[in-house]
C-alpha cells in the first residue's frame, strides 16, 4: 500500500522524502514501513532531495523569477534539509539573480500605467521583495531600470538607492 501511494504521488510530480513521509503518515502507514519504502526509493533514485532541489531552483527561478531567499524558503517548507538547500541555491550566482531582477522590473515597467512615479517605485521594489530579492539589490535594480526609461529617468536621478535600502531595513541613512 505504501509503495502504491508513493508511486501515485511521484507520477504527478517529483516529491521530497519529507513530502512522501507526510503523505504516508496521513494515510496511516506505520513509520517503520514508511521508512523502509522511502529508503528503497532513495536507493533506486525515485526519491532524491538534492536533484529535486536543483530542479526546483532552476524551474522556479526561471519561471517565476524567484530569488535565492524565496527559493530556500520554499525548499525548507517542502522538507529539504539546510545543507541541500544551500547547495541548490548556490547554483544561482549574483549576476544571474541581478539579471533576473532586472528582467522582472523591465517587464513590469512596460505594462505599468503612467501615474505617480513614487507609487511606481514602491510597486516595483515591492514586487522584487515579494520574490525574495534583498532590499539593496531591489532598489539598485529598480533605479537602474528607471534611469534607462525616458518616462522615469527624472525620478531615478532623485533616488539615493543606498539611503532607500537603509531606510527599508531600518538602518540609519548617511548624513
Amino acid at each position: 500500500m505504501a509503495r502504491e501511494i508513493c508511486l501515485r504521488l511521484l507520477s504527478v510530480r517529483p516529491r521530497t522524502r519529507a513530502e512522501l513521509a507526510t503523505a504516508l503518515a496521513r494515510r496511516g502507514i506505520a513509520g517503520e514501513v514508511s521508512a523502509a519504502v522511502l529508503d528503497r526509493y532513495d536507493e533506486v533514485g525515485l526519491v532524491d532531495d538534492a536533484a529535486f532541489a536543483r530542479a526546483w531552483v532552476t524551474s522556479r527561478h526561471h519561471g517565476k523569477g524567484l530569488a535565492r531567499r524565496a527559493l530556500a524558503g520554499e525548499l525548507r517548507r517542502r522538507g529539504v534539509d539546510d545543507a541541500t538547500v544551500q547547495d541548490a541555491v548556490e547554483e544561482l550566482d549574483g549576476d544571474t539573480e541581478t539579471a533576473s531582477a532586472r528582467g522582472l522590473v523591465e517587464r513590469k515597467l512596460r505594462t505599468a500605467s503612467p501615474g505617480e512615479p513614487e507609487v511606481l517605485l514602491r510597486r516595483l521594489v515591492g514586487m522584487l521583495a515579494r520574490k525574495g530579492y534583498p532590499p539593496g539589490l531591489a532598489f539598485r535594480v529598480v533605479k537602474e531600470v528607471l534611469a534607462a526609461d525616458s518616462r522615469t529617468a527624472e525620478l531615478a536621478e532623485r533616488l539615493d538607492a543606498d539611503a532607500l535600502a537603509d531606510a527599508e531595513i531600518g538602518e540609519p541613512g548617511p548624513g
